[in-house]
């Protein structure tokens, strides 16, 4: 993440190996930069003097881009440190990584900012001028981000407040931050996983939660309506039929609403989905029928069950010796329904869940009236 010391652990590694520190940002920086920083890294390593190259936001630099660092690297011409705030498995080359070795920084917990603080103060030789709490609101309106603090603190330590500042002064002078949310990154996928798998979870506020982090973020809520009728399938499926239903409806009602009204609808659906009985038997069922399907796809239906809509399928025996299940007492034939030459198999299993709970029960009562039949 943003503000965790990227840069300066890279700087401490070229200090204390004794190498010279070159730094490039992908983002301003092109093949030309890149060439000319490799040809200074040979000069130097002719008068013998190694370099360490600093590549920040390593990411930006295109896959061909990436590529040209390989020869530099195998031959030692530059130790390569890249810093990226995505995830490298997605966004360098296999070629890089592979000759690489991963380094994941976490954010900065409230102990190691309030550390920060602590040591801005003593560089500084004097107190930041805040209240106990208002001081804990510094380090929260932070949000784990290292260089924002410090920000943060040199701004207060500028203004040359006469007295300490309480928790609501603080947020007068200080803007509020947008919470770190990249709508086409990595970011983006883990908070949407994160909603969805508390829905599953059956726990309606962390579930809440989530969703207020994307909604605060500036997710299109759209996307999360989306995401919220796949759950309604996936994870709940027949325990609570109308989960469904109120999920596109959800929906409806946002795209009628807009925000900040339609917001609701769908934090009622999430806590909805949340708390529902939960079933992925229709979900599993159907992966299993699709997978029967493509292996035995040329069969075709036994004859009892063909359509007959002429006297040649009739001679043929097309829907000889079909029974219409409504004229059956119960309203169940047990007829064979699969195809001549495949045996009978069972691909939905209901949970007992919910609503799903009476499926079961009717169907297992079926299955012991066609062995009856055998």
């Amino acid at each position: 993440p943003p503000g965790t010391g990227k840069t300066t652990i890279a700087r401490l590694l070229a200090k204390e190996a004794g190498y010279e520190f070159q730094q490039l940002s992908a983002v301003f920086s092109g093949v030309a930069d890149l060439k000319k920083a490799f040809e200074q890294a040979r000069m130097r390593r002719a008068a013998g003097q190694a370099t360490l190259l600093f590549v920040d936001e390593i990411h930006r630099f295109n896959r061909a881009q990436q590529d040209g660092f390989l020869p530099f690297v195998e031959e030692g011409i530059v130790t390569l440190v890249g810093a990226t705030t995505e995830n490298p498995s997605f966004e360098l080359n296999g070629a890089l990584l592979s000759r690489a070795q991963v380094y994941v920084l976490k954010r900065l917990d409230d102990e190691a900012l309030a550390s920060l603080l602590d040591k801005a103060e003593v560089h500084e030789g004097r107190k930041l001028p805040l209240e106990p709490e208002a001081r804990e609101a510094l380090v929260a309106l932070a949000d784990g981000d290292g260089r924002y603090l410090l920000t943060l603190a040199e701004t207060l330590l500028n203004i040359g407040a006469a007295k300490p500042l309480s928790t609501k002064e603080l947020g007068q002078i200080l803007q509020k931050r947008s919470p770190a949310y990249d709508k086409d990154r990595e970011e983006h996928y883990n908070l949407i996983s994160a909603l969805h798998k508390s829905i599953r979870g059956s726990d309606p506020d962390a579930a809440l939660y989530w969703l207020a982090r994307m909604l605060g973020g500036g997710e299109d809520p759209l996307f999360i309506a989306r995401r919220l009728i796949r759950a309604a399938m996936e994870d709940i499926g027949e325990a609570d039929p109308l989960s469904l239903l109120l999920a596109n409806a959800a929906k409806d009602t946002y795209d009628f609403l807009g925000s900040p009204e339609g917001d609701l609808a769908l934090a009622q659906l999430v806590v909805h989905l949340a708390a529902a009985p939960k079933s992925n038997a229709v979900y599993t069922a159907f992966k299993a029928a699709q997978r029967a399907a493509k292996e035995t796809g040329s069969l075709t239906p036994p004859a009892h069950i063909r359509n007959a809509p002429t006297k040649l399928m009739k001679d043929l025996g097309y829907g000889k010796g079909y029974a219409y299940d409504h004229d059956v007492e119960g309203g169940f034939s047990g007829q064979n329904y699969f195809p001549d030459g495949m045996e009978r198999r069972k691909f939905y299993d209901p949970k007992g869940e919910g609503a799903e709970a009476r499926t079961k029960e009717r169907l297992d009562r079926w299955a012991e009236q066609r062995k009856r039949q055998k």
